[in-house]
């Protein structure tokens, strides 16, 4: 089978486009129509009695082959439509940005294959137990195919790193309502604040020293400041940053969260750290969600145990405002902030010419828009809701949904960065990018015991809801 050379798949709309063109020519734009498109027909039906999970589907949790495959027996109906639903989406978009859709129709298929048994493994209580998470698992799993079994490279077309990420991170917006800044409370915010900003500076700070680039640096600071993987995508695509970056912080966010999952508990326990206070900590110092949320359930079985002080439910509720709210919410913030920087200065500084404010406008990345103002309408959508009522009705009817289809676009993207990495053309990046992002572990788990205990340690502790 003859290959198309790689030149001929590339759309110079991605990167030259600065006119009204690029709103139906650009993968930004159309990563903010379909995302928020979704949006809005999932508030459409949540706001008339109905939801959009029937499409959400993924595999639960499963412990027999059995129980998986009765799974996907029994809603086969709801993949087919859904992967139906979802490649004619992405279809009409790489058909009007500039792809041959002979070429993405048979990569996406493979995609959305590849996606199915990803969720079917993460899913699996082994790894669930050994936190094994879909995303390492996309990765590997594409790195695999691409290097040891080979892909005709037409094949690309399919493997839209970027445009899959851009979408995800459009219907992350939507998992974030402002609402719950308010819910948090200042306390959560501020020491979630004071973690993003410090262990980003440090991470980022130590990495320029290294000698790492700006935007590795950048990705690495988002993934252990924010929420892992989630920020480290999310500014990859927001500094423009080259595909082999994101796995790398990727790599190291999954590493130090396992880490994480057995040392802090235990460390806690040691201390006798109260339930909340610990809950606090672990949220403070934790870098993936999944993984964080492990950690504070199991201290909060110590204080089920009675071997620590509080209860259970103040672990996981002060894990919560801080990782999920506190921090999460720093996504966009950071997405906003460094693509600023990275037009005004990083992009000035290589090309050696000046950049006006209209050419500002035309390189910013327009998914950060989009994941404003999706996480906007669904502010507006719970502006009158407690947070009890979030949590019983808003969220499994409408959040929860848009959080599954997340995962899915994210999945596409994990292994497309993996089926398109050939290991022979990447260069190593060393161990300058472990001792950056370690450097941030140990600020992070410091200052956050600091803050948890010493500084907002009584708060920690009363905590109640």
């Amino acid at each position: 089978m003859s290959l198309e050379p790689a030149a001929a798949l590339e759309v110079p709309y991605q990167e030259a486009g600065s006119g009204w063109t690029e709103l139906w020519r650009k993968e930004d734009w159309w990563a903010v129509w379909l995302g928020l498109g979704i949006v809005l027909v999932a508030y459409a039906l949540f706001t008339s009695g109905s939801s959009i999970a029937w499409l959400a589907v993924s595999p639960p949790k499963w412990s027999a082959f059995s129980q998986l495959l009765g799974h996907l027996e029994a809603n086969a109906t709801r993949y087919v439509a859904q992967f139906a639903i979802i490649l004619g989406l992405f279809a009409i978009a790489a058909s009007l940005i500039g792809y041959k859709l002979r070429h993405f129709v048979p990569g996406f298929v493979l995609v959305y294959l590849l996606s199915v048994l990803v969720f079917a493994a993460g899913a699996w209580d082994r790894a669930l137990y050994f936190n094994i998470e879909p995303p390492l698992i996309a990765l590997v799993g594409g790195l695999i195919i691409a290097n040891l079994i080979g892909l005709p490279r037409w094949l690309d077309a399919g493997f839209r790193v970027e445009f899959y990420i851009k979408t995800g991170i459009v219907l992350l917006g939507a998992t974030l309502p402002f609402t719950l800044i308010v819910w948090a409370g200042p306390v959560a915010i501020l020491q979630a604040s004071i973690v993003s900003i410090v262990t980003f500076l440090v991470i980022f700070f130590v990495g320029r020293r290294l000698g790492l680039d700006h935007r590795l640096a950048a990705v690495l600071g988002a993934g252990g400041a924010v929420c892992g993987v989630s920020a480290a995508i999310a500014i990859a695509g927001a500094v423009r940053a080259k595909k082999e970056y994101p796995p790398i912080a990727i790599t190291l966010v999954v590493l130090w969260a396992i880490v994480m999952i057995f040392v802090l508990p235990l460390v806690s326990r040691a201390l006798a750290l109260p339930a909340g206070v610990g809950g606090a900590w672990i949220g403070t110092s934790e870098f993936a969600d999944a993984a964080g949320f492990a950690a504070a359930q199991t201290y909060g079985g110590f204080a089920t145990a009675g071997t620590i002080s509080g209860t259970a439910d103040q672990a996981l509720w002060s894990y919560t405002l801080i990782k999920v709210v506190g921090r999460d919410v720093w996504i966009g913030i950071w997405a906003l902030i460094l693509s600023v920087i990275a037009v005004t200065r990083w992009e000035v500084t290589e090309t050696g010419g000046g950049v006006g404010a209209a050419e500002i406008w035309w390189r910013f990345p327009k998914f950060v828009l989009g994941f404003l103002l999706a996480s906007l309408l669904v502010t507006f959508a719970v502006r009158d809701v407690s947070f009890a009522d979030y949590n019983t009705a808003v969220r499994p009817g409408l959040v929860l949904p848009i959080t599954t289809l997340r995962t899915w676009a994210f999945t596409f993207s994990f292994l497309s960065i993996g089926l398109t990495t050939r290991l022979r053309e990447f260069a190593p990046a060393g161990s300058k990018p472990f001792l950056a992002f370690s450097a941030g572990v140990v600020v992070n788990v410091v200052l956050g015991f600091v803050l948890s205990v010493l500084v907002f340690g009584t708060y920690w502790q009363t905590l109640s809801h």
